[in-house]
């Protein structure tokens, strides 16, 4: 092995080996070599490359340190495709690609954000994900006989009641908010934060738990029966668990501007133990930027879970919905908890009506609960929708400095 030469500037070089001249022993091994490679310019000046030939000197020598190292790469390939299977080598391959991820996270997010590449293994909603809110629903099943008597009739609480439906004790107590023979309305303070998170806990017995969990994954038929609905479009698709990413602009009650969205999704229909899962949250994605005329809402979370009494197909379900996000408004927090209060409810009778409509008037509604993710065994798997629209103007509202 050759030791690796101290670089330095040519004045630098002479200045260190002048040092040596005069001094007794021999010269050391860089300045014998300095002064061969002047010697023979010196000597023969007419061989003596130019800046033309060094450089195109260089670009062989990189050309054919590349080529072998492509050649090697395509050898491990074959070896490796000659010892394991398509599979295994799909799991390798996605082993190395997390653990560089990991390593170098925030430049795979600016790079994937200047290619305009949404990164489906960083944001995806996970099966731990699916797994508490399943949980979460078994906890308010086991609470909810706080509020019936042995006989099953309903016990009316006050309002402000603080019940204990935590999980853990490590967690803010919620606090009720509405009780109704139908649902009830708990809210609790997100830590940090001026706002809160908001929990629904219900029953519908005049619709199917499959109708009514098919109405609201509908994005088209949402256009038609939701009428604050100004754009909804399934952006892309990740083909391996099923998730999409969706962009929602809504209109916010007068004086406020619109709001949009753009969340991840997905969902799990859990046949074995009879429950239905849909989890959705906010992100960022390259290919929708903000739009002047709306005010981009950045933190957003809603995890809906159904159990039904019977079946898919029988009327009858109780349904958990817990939801939070962030509507960047300077008004007041009792303003805000006043319209998330009421408007949740409103939206879920709006949703329950039109499950409804749709059951009753036959309307076609995507069956959810029957399709199943595609399996994808080779490149990631990702597919964007070709008919979502894409719109970037260039004027800039004034207004917008300043929105409710």
């Amino acid at each position: 092995m050759f030791h690796p030469l101290q670089r330095r500037p040519p004045a630098s070089i002479y200045s260190y080996c002048a040092r040596w001249e005069g001094r007794p022993g021999p010269a050391p091994a860089l300045w014998s070599r300095f002064q061969w490679l002047l010697g023979w310019f010196q000597r023969e000046p007419g061989k003596c490359p130019g800046p033309k030939s060094l450089l195109s000197l260089l670009a062989s020598q990189c050309s054919y340190v590349t080529g072998q190292r492509v050649r090697r790469a395509q050898q491990i390939g074959q070896l490796y495709g000659n010892i394991y299977s398509e599979r295994a080598r799909w799991s390798l391959f996605s082993g190395l690609w997390r653990r560089f991820q990991a390593r170098h996270a925030s430049a795979c997010k600016l790079m994937a954000a200047l290619t305009g590449v949404f990164l489906w293994e960083e944001e995806r909603i996970q099966e731990e994900e699916l797994q508490r809110s399943a949980e979460e629903m078994k906890h308010m099943e086991e609470v909810s006989r706080l509020f019936h008597g042995s006989g099953g009739e309903h016990q009316k609480l006050g309002p402000k009641t603080h019940v204990d439906i935590t999980a853990t004790r490590e967690e803010h107590p919620w606090e009720m908010v509405m009780d109704k023979k139908h649902f009830k309305l708990w809210r609790r303070p997100i830590e940090g934060t001026h706002l809160y998170q908001y929990r629904v806990f219900g029953t519908y017995t005049d619709v199917t738990p499959r109708q009514f969990f098919n109405v609201q994954l509908d994005t088209e038929y949402r256009k038609k029966w939701d009428s604050l609905v100004i754009k909804l479009d399934v952006i892309e698709r990740d083909l391996t668990t099923g998730s999409e990413v969706i962009h929602w602009v809504t209109h916010f009650p007068y004086p406020m501007y619109s709001r949009d969205y753009v969340y991840v999704r997905r969902y799990n229909v859990d046949q074995e133990n009879n429950l239905m899962v849909l989890v959705s949250r906010a992100v960022e994605h390259p290919g929708i930027p903000e739009d002047p005329e709306f005010v981009r809402v950045r933190t957003y979370e809603s995890q809906m879970v159904i159990r039904p009494h019977k079946t898919f197909d029988e009327n009858g379900f109780d349904y958990l919905l817990t939801y939070s996000d962030n509507p960047q408004t300077v008004f007041p927090r009792y303003c805000v908890s006043w319209m998330v209060s009421s408007g949740m409810p409103d939206f879920l009778e709006k949703l329950h009506t039109a499950a409804l409509k749709a059951k009753r008037m036959e309307i076609e509604v995507q069956d959810y609960i029957s399709a199943k993710p595609i399996e994808n065994s080779g490149s990631e798997g990702k597919a964007s929708m070709p008919g979502a629209e894409r719109k970037n103007e260039d004027t800039h509202s004034p207004a917008q400095l300043e929105y409710a």
